[in-house]
């Protein structure tokens, strides 16, 4: 699917994607109307937008040079497609991995955002946020009003899902400890 969006030619957030220093500033949007296509038809869908052409820069960044080629951003879909997840009609039991399966998922504390973590967090399944890994989606679990459990790091995260596994509480695990205080100190 292309469809058009306004041109922003002169905008910090593209000049910092075309560098390789930001995100695509239409990933976003283009990222919801390829939902809802799914959602609502059924098939597959892969979008791109449509833009007039941008200024020539000669000191474009490899990662970004695809998408200047065309007026559609379309060659970097096209590339990606053969890779993106499959649309699922028949469910294969041995083969694909369904949210039933699931006992926890581990994610960076600021990429709660995708549907499957939404659907994960409907069903009471355990999202454990690893603080030490963010990434530039900047959606936290509180910021959707989802329920999870902090770790600090993914050393931490695994700890809690052998704790979950176990059946061991895990406000064990981070015990409350009181100061001891009116002990005689020895001289």
């Amino acid at each position: 699917m292309v469809a058009r969006f306004p041109d922003h030619p002169d905008s910090e957030v593209l000049s910092r994607y075309r560098q390789g220093q930001g995100v695509d500033p239409l990933a976003g949007a283009e990222a919801i109307i390829s939902h809802l296509v799914v959602r609502t038809f059924g098939i597959p869908c892969a979008h791109a937008p449509a833009l007039y052409p941008l200024p020539l820069d000669s000191q474009i960044n490899p990662r970004a040079a695809a998408e200047e080629l065309g007026y559609t951003f379309l060659p970097s879909v096209l590339a990606g497609l053969a890779h993106a997840p499959q649309l699922v009609r028949e469910p294969q039991r041995g083969q694909d991995i369904w949210v039933e399966q699931g006992d926890a998922v581990v994610v960076p504390a600021t990429a709660c955002g995708s549907s499957a973590l939404l659907s994960f967090s409907q069903r009471q399944i355990p999202i454990i946020a690893v603080a030490e890994n963010t990434s530039r989606m900047q959606v936290t679990a509180t910021d959707l009003g989802m329920t999870c459990l902090r770790a600090n790091s993914y050393l931490e995260a695994i700890g809690l899902l052998a704790a979950l596994k176990s059946g061991v509480d895990r406000a064990a695990l981070r015990p409350v400890l009181q100061p001891i205080r009116n002990l005689p100190i020895a001289q």
